[in-house]
């Protein structure tokens, strides 16, 4: 046995908290999905990418990547919308946690609040407006403009919510217990 602390989903303290944000990122896609979207599906407000970002914070690139491949998947197939998955919308929900992993464990190493909000931001801006956008476009024929047009504020506004959110998760005595 080794005496090293094992990390990634190898451990079993991140594997769990891993699925557990994983299922919240599902419920809050399945929500979304179904009461807050207009024009067929193809337009919503989410959250869905908040636990996905966290655990990418929390976590590193690698359990963000596994969270947002996994809660957009399971999301899908639970989801009572009739459009299939795209694998490129997959990506970009794996891209997701993988920024805000690289961006708060590898390029901002100083914790703070900037740390946070530009994790969030990067995630988005890869994930969710360049690589999501990209893969509506390519699977279900809309305007890549008129996307860009409605995703581009959306997403601003998303972004600022969650990063709201997440810095006072991040300051709360619980929390920071939690996370040593």
């Amino acid at each position: 046995m080794s005496t090293k602390k094992e990390k990634g989903l190898r451990n079993v303290r991140i594997l769990t908290t891993a699925a557990m944000l994983g299922a919240l990122s599902v419920v809050i896609g399945i929500l979304c999905k179904n009461f807050l979207n207009f024009g067929n599906g193809l337009f919503r407000v989410t959250f869905e990418n908040f636990p996905i970002i966290l655990s990418g914070i929390l976590f590193g690139p690698a359990v963000g990547s596994a969270v947002g491949i996994v809660s957009d998947m399971v999301s899908y197939f639970l989801s009572t919308q009739s459009f299939a998955i795209s694998p490129i919308v997959t990506l970009g929900a794996a891209l997701v946690g993988v920024t805000s992993g690289l961006v708060s464990n590898y390029i901002i190493k100083k914790k703070g609040n900037a740390r946070i909000i530009i994790s969030v931001i990067a995630a988005h801006l890869i994930g969710s407006i360049i690589v999501k956008t990209f893969g509506i476009f390519a699977y279900y024929n809309m305007s890549y403009g008129m996307l860009l047009l409605y995703r581009l504020p959306t997403y601003a506004v998303i972004s600022a919510i969650e990063s709201f959110f997440l810095c006072l998760i991040f300051r709360h005595k619980a929390f920071k217990k939690f996370t040593r």
